[in-house]
């Protein structure tokens, strides 16, 4: 669960995958002969990340290198070459089209996600908020989805609340790093339900009344992963159990929220190894 914000440069060359963001990737619970496709959409999404998000270069240049990263996926999608610039990225990406025929709408959602991020820093409430998952997140597991084979309306939905779940995880478990950056992802009207002055949050107040928001978030995450855990019993073998993992390190984390008295705002919480096991217990129990 952890959120390694890497540069784009580590696109260029291969290597080793590990955890983008919530993204879980080439694990030895994933299938060997979908490793290849999965590792694409991961380098994808994480080069994307990365050029919105990393360095210091201007708002209007990130954008136009979203552009154009953009052309290059529209490029390779149609059979043509991309532009030279992300090869780490396109050069794999490409073949993973054709043989699994990736859903390009929802690659092009995550750019449209990324690009968000570069213009935008508040959300008015829970739907805005939502608005954004729907693009940044949500893809990721219906492109997974699509590899394993399953498009039946009840998984998608279920997907979609496990991805929503996990990136406002990582929202409330990042927001030590994220409000320094000038980011607020807690919903306007719910600091105002609260009682909380976004001021407050943004200077990284410690009040009880902004740890009641931070509880009031996690109940809502950890409400959107419950609906979704029965998707693991939909899925095959490896996945299912990849998935099971996947569930519990989200809740995990919001246990450790939770067991810092929802003080998220002050320090990071983190998985260490020693939460495997019971992640492992709570997993095998689902």
């Amino acid at each position: 669960m952890d959120n390694p914000r890497r540069t784009a440069r580590a696109a260029r060359s291969p290597m080793s995958v590990d955890h983008y963001e919530n993204f879980p990737v080439a694990s030895i619970l994933c299938p060997p002969r979908l490793r290849p496709a999965i590792a694409a959409i991961y380098w994808y999404a994480r080069t994307a990340d990365d050029l919105a998000d990393e360095g210091n270069a201007p708002p209007a240049h990130r954008l136009q290198q979203l552009a154009n990263y953009r052309a290059d996926l529209r490029a390779v999608a149609a059979g043509r070459r991309h532009c030279g610039a992300w090869p780490g990225v396109f050069d794999p990406l490409a073949p993973m089209l054709r043989e699994h025929r990736l859903p390009v709408a929802l690659l092009e959602d995550l750019l449209s996600a990324f690009e968000q991020d570069v213009t935008r820093q508040r959300y008015a409430d829970r739907d805005d908020l939502l608005d954004y998952c729907r693009r940044s997140a949500n893809p990721v597991g219906r492109l997974l989805l699509h590899l394993y084979g399953v498009d039946d309306a009840p998984s998608l939905r279920r997907s979609d609340a496990i991805c929503t779940a996990l990136q406002l995880i990582n929202f409330w478990q990042d927001l030590s790093i994220d409000l320094p950056r000038g980011r607020l992802y807690l919903p306007l009207a719910d600091c105002e339900r609260l009682g909380v002055t976004p001021d407050a949050v943004m200077q990284g107040q410690d009040t009880p009344a902004i740890r009641a928001l931070v509880a009031d978030a996690c109940g809502w995450a950890r409400g959107l992963m419950q609906d979704g855990a029965p998707l693991v019993h939909r899925l095959p073998g490896r996945a299912g159990w990849e998935l099971r993992l996947v569930v519990q390190g989200g809740l995990r984390i919001l246990d450790k929220i939770a067991a810092m008295d929802h003080a998220a705002i002050r320090a990071r919480p983190r998985l260490r190894w020693w939460d495997g096991l019971p992640m492992l217990w709570r997993a095998f129990r689902m």
